[in-house]
């Protein structure tokens, strides 16, 4: 693997590997948000991607130029989810590891498009130990969920997209896992709108990127948890924090009541089937402590696949 960051030409290039099989997905303007947040509100919405998530873009960007013939992933579900569908298209064995705490849902999904299920552990170290060990004795790729410079330029497409498809952004507010959404997001961003702020939101009970922001470089937290499953890897990886250090403009730690609230809100009010990983970025707008961000928002609704457990309480 190449250690480099990817440029803007990288990712254009991902976004033509990538053309018809994720999609370019809505930017739409909430008026519903708006006005709950006094801000002018659109939503980036990637739950829109066939898989629901925005991870098939640097899933199937990875893994279209691997020689291997199978594939290896260590995922909370959405990574594994698009690293199935992927090696479903283009024909290669897959593996995922999953932890044994992971949504039944996203398991359930994994398995129907055709991948191995192997559950280790409850932390994202201990199920990419598995699947690094399952890679090296089968002679599979590993494909890493965000800190890989061709997963990085296929989530940095999101961005391309949001660049030509609104003017006048002041703000995007992206959720963070281990921080390759935000990464190629902001790396896009910046080279074509560098006046655009760029802002990772992520749990309270996870928050690698604000501490890594503070500390100028990587933090490991011990014991990430949140309902908001898809953001608690225990740290950034190395390239994904260059990206941020060099491109994001800063970040917010929000609490689980607030992730709770923005994805009722989210339900309830924009119509928007979210997750809570892909509403937390409204938690900072609704609880009033995004600061002075400007007043025209993208909020990147990064997954839509909700628990029906999670889902029949927000309903009720």
């Amino acid at each position: 693997m190449k250690e480099d960051l990817p440029r803007l030409e990288e990712i254009e290039a991902a976004a033509e590997r990538i053309a018809g099989v994720a999609s370019r997905t809505p930017l739409i303007e909430s008026p519903a948000l708006s006005r709950l947040t006094n801000h002018e509100v659109y939503l980036k919405l990637e739950c829109f991607q066939p898989i629901k998530v925005f991870k098939l873009r640097g899933a199937y960007n990875k893994i279209s130029l691997l020689s291997q013939s199978s594939v290896v992933a260590a995922s909370s579900g959405n990574h594994g989810i698009a690293v199935a569908y992927s090696s479903r298209l283009l024909s290669k064995k897959c593996t995922v590891v999953v932890p044994e705490t992971a949504v039944k849902e996203k398991v359930d999904t994994i398995a129907e498009y055709g991948a191995e299920v192997v559950r280790a552990g409850r932390y994202s170290d201990e199920r990419e130990a598995k699947a690094r060990s399952i890679a090296e004795a089968t002679g599979a790729a590993f494909v890493h969920p965000f800190n890989d410079p061709d997963v990085i330029a296929g989530q940095g497409t999101c961005g391309l997209e949001i660049a030509h498809q609104l003017d006048g952004i002041d703000a995007v507010l992206v959720p963070v896992g281990g921080g390759g959404l935000i990464s190629g997001i902001s790396t896009a961003l910046k080279a074509i709108r560098p006046e655009t702020k760029v802002y990772g939101v992520e749990p309270r009970g996870a928050p690698k990127l604000t501490e890594a922001l503070k500390a100028k470089k990587v933090v490991t937290v011990p014991s990430p948890v949140s309902i908001a499953d898809g953001l608690i890897p225990s740290a950034l990886g190395r390239l994904t924090y260059k990206a941020c250090s060099m491109n994001v403009d800063g970040s917010f730690a929000v609490s689980e009541e607030d992730i709770l609230r923005a994805t009722k809100t989210m339900i309830r009010e924009a119509r928007i089937f979210a997750e809570p990983s892909g509403a937390t970025p409204l938690a900072p707008l609704l609880s009033s402590t995004s600061g002075s961000i400007g007043r025209r928002v993208v909020l990147v609704v990064s997954g839509g696949n909700i628990s029906h457990e999670l889902l029949a309480k927000m309903l009720t």
